[in-house]
């Protein structure tokens, strides 16, 4: 008897799967720091990824030497999951190459994504995509290294549906203090936290056309840090709101602390996450084809929309039911 098939293998033959990324993203730059993240990802599992900051986190002069570092740590055997990625410097920065040549060139093969900063709009991004591109493939790397993209910058919002249309973007990250700082003033520092991140007409205007183009175009929306470090309910706070007011499904971690109050927020109801469990199972038992649910109709239209939230749960460490995850998430499912 054949094996049944999986979701996967079946639910996406008109269009690309769209990605399962962890809900928290945690950055850190110094290489003391980066040892912790890389801890902290042993005991909690892969429920985070761990971005290595080329960026803001490099000393000035030391450009380099910091990249390698950070290459080394992506190599490391305390890099268990395989969820470590690197924001490099941007594109007017003269070290942004180098930093890809290092990165790519030393850990490639161990490497989950770059992270792309300051664009000012779809041409800066595809210069840096060709050369990451190019880098790659003169590495002899077998796969292509996804892209994460900053939009932090007037150009880079005016452009964001062309931006997330281009090939090999994974997620649209949405720079808020850079963008609050590039209004000249005209956005009140109140912008950069809480309610005023949220309630600020032209900051709000900007989340929804960032998280827009992300879904429209199967790319992850990842949400900006919040400020406050210690407060976990406040960071809890600010994930459900990005989550259930503006369509993202993944946020910036910049404190140890932030990282399981952004994962709990962002976890599916549990409810849905059983209900989606039948639905998927039951479909799987009828290959794919049509089914009733509870009363309800399902074909593969709705197959999708519960795949990708149990996707989410499973990214998010919820403890899925028994039958759902020896099917749907064994290693020889």
């Amino acid at each position: 008897m054949a094996a049944p098939l999986h979701p996967s293998a079946v639910l996406y033959s008109e269009a690309k799967p769209f990605p399962a990324l962890p809900a928290c993203e945690h950055y850190a730059g110094s290489e003391k720091l980066i040892g912790k993240a890389l801890a902290l990802q042993q005991t909690l599992g892969p429920i985070f990824d761990l971005t290595c900051d080329c960026e803001d986190g490099a000393p000035a002069g030391a450009e380099q030497a910091h990249a390698g570092m950070v290459a080394n740590a992506i190599n490391s055997p305390d890099n268990r999951h395989g969820r470590v990625g690197a924001r490099i410097h941007d594109i007017t920065h003269p070290h942004w190459r180098s930093d890809l040549e290092i990165i790519v060139g030393t850990a490639g093969n161990r490497l989950a994504y770059i992270t792309l900063p300051k664009a000012s709009g779809r041409q800066d991004v595809q210069t840096m995509l060709m050369a990451l591109a190019a880098i790659a493939k003169n590495c002899g790397l077998g796969k292509p290294i996804p892209a994460h993209v900053l939009i932090e910058t007037h150009g880079a919002l005016r452009e964001v549906e062309e931006i997330a249309a281009l090939p090999g973007v994974e997620t649209l990250d949405f720079g808020l203090m850079d963008f609050v700082s590039g209004h000249h003033g005209a956005i009140p520092a109140s912008a950069m936290k809480s309610p005023g991140q949220f309630e600020h007409p032209l900051v709000a205007r900007a989340k929804c056309a960032i998280a827009a183009a992300a879904l429209g175009h199967g790319v992850v929306p990842a949400h900006n840090v919040t400020t406050e470090l210690h407060d976990t309910q406040a960071v809890y706070r600010d994930a459900r709101r990005a989550r259930e007011q503006f369509g993202y499904l993944r946020m910036w971690s910049i404190h140890p602390n932030q990282v399981q109050p952004i994962v709990d927020a962002m976890r599916p109801d549990f409810g849905e996450v059983n209900e989606a469990s039948g639905i998927l199972l039951a479909a799987q038992a009828a290959d794919w084809g049509p089914i009733r649910h509870d009363g309800r109709l399902h074909d593969r239209a709705s197959y999708r929309y519960y795949w990708e939230l149990l996707q989410r749960a499973h990214t998010t460490g919820m403890d899925l039911p028994a039958s759902a995850r020896q099917q749907l998430f064994s290693a020889t499912a």
